[in-house]
């Protein structure tokens, strides 16, 4: 069955621009094969009772947990979580409050599913989506599969590290009324108070990107259709995340999720959200860091954060 349509609607889609550059597309997959993907064994699966049945069900057909960024690998750790989800506990991420699991489709089970990995993993989607976005296909390797999210699953807003050179999600959720669960992508922008955090990262090409908290980003969009592609080239402005909290026994968060990445990682250092915090970072890194930030912020943008932290009063000290 030929997937070969999919490659010439990524070709035909114009890009958006809110809150970045992307290409959305509703009904990417054809009503046939959108069917038949929800109501494979491997995507529906049956509803359990305990997130123990659960995970038998889900080992059975196939999938295996994987390291992934907000998760953590280990299945007893999470299901003690669980169990008492809320309660404070070491995260993955000082930018998150609670972290899931996720589980990648190693093995299809059934034909159907089987024909659709070997074209996700093919050349010539991995060509049209290099071509779409001005990549040299020769800089790259591709990563991608199905995966499914238990609930707690959390990355705070991000723009992607800068060794990821395009990512394409697309929801293939099970069961009825997913659009109104709470487990899909946010798309974002900084608020003005923290755009700053941006104008460093323009300014540093040698700094990786990082996760910041929640409250420095506003929602703009949200992927919530089922059948729909989102794919980005991550720059900057590439701001998005996600919140699961849903109840995840009759059926799971599932993508079709697929990476480039640049074969050469030319990052030297890793600044982390706390960092960009002013007034309360680490002494050392905050002086070095500000000292950045200062040297290609706007001084429109120096003057709003000056007002901020000293409530419009004058004062002596400099920021």
């Amino acid at each position: 069955m030929s997937f070969e349509y999919l490659l010439e609607k990524i070709k035909a889609a114009e890009f958006e621009h809110e809150p970045f550059p992307h290409i959305y597309i509703r009904d990417f997959f054809n009503g046939q094969h959108f069917s038949r993907i929800t109501a494979a064994p491997e995507i529906a699966l049956h509803a359990r009772d305990s997130d123990d049945q659960l995970f038998d069900e889900l080992f059975e057909a196939g999938y295996k947990i994987i390291d992934f960024p907000g998760c953590i690998a280990n299945k007893d750790t999470y299901v003690r979580w669980h169990r008492v989800k809320g309660a404070r506990q070491t995260h993955n991420n000082s930018a998150c409050e609670g972290f899931g699991v996720t589980l990648r489709l190693m093995s299809a089970g059934s034909d159907f599913i089987a024909e659709l990995m070997q074209f996700v993993n093919g050349r010539a989607l991995q060509e049209v989506l290099a071509a779409k976005f001005g990549i040299d296909l020769d800089d790259v390797f591709f990563d991608g599969g199905i995966q499914k999210y238990l609930d707690g699953y959390e990355i705070s807003p991000h723009p992607d590290i800068r060794k990821k050179a395009l990512t394409f999600m697309v929801n293939i959720n099970p069961g009825s009324g997913s659009e109104e669960r709470e487990h899909h992508t946010h798309y974002l922008e900084f608020r003005d108070a923290y755009k700053y955090v941006q104008a460093y990262w323009e300014g540093h090409p040698e700094a990786d990107r990082c996760w910041v908290p929640w409250s420095w980003c506003d929602t703009r969009k949200m992927q919530r259709e089922n059948n729909s592609i989102v794919i980005f080239s991550p720059t900057n402005l590439t701001m998005h995340g996600v919140k699961a909290s849903y109840d995840h026994l009759g059926s799971q968060r599932t993508q079709l999720y697929g990476n480039l990445w640049y074969h050469v990682d030319n990052v030297t250092t890793h600044p982390e959200w706390e960092d960009f915090v002013i007034e309360q970072a680490k002494p050392k890194l905050a002086a070095s860091i500000k000292s950045k930030v200062k040297s290609v912020m706007p001084t429109s943008m120096k003057a709003y954060i000056k007002s901020r932290i000293t409530g419009g009063k004058h004062v002596a000290r400099k920021i």
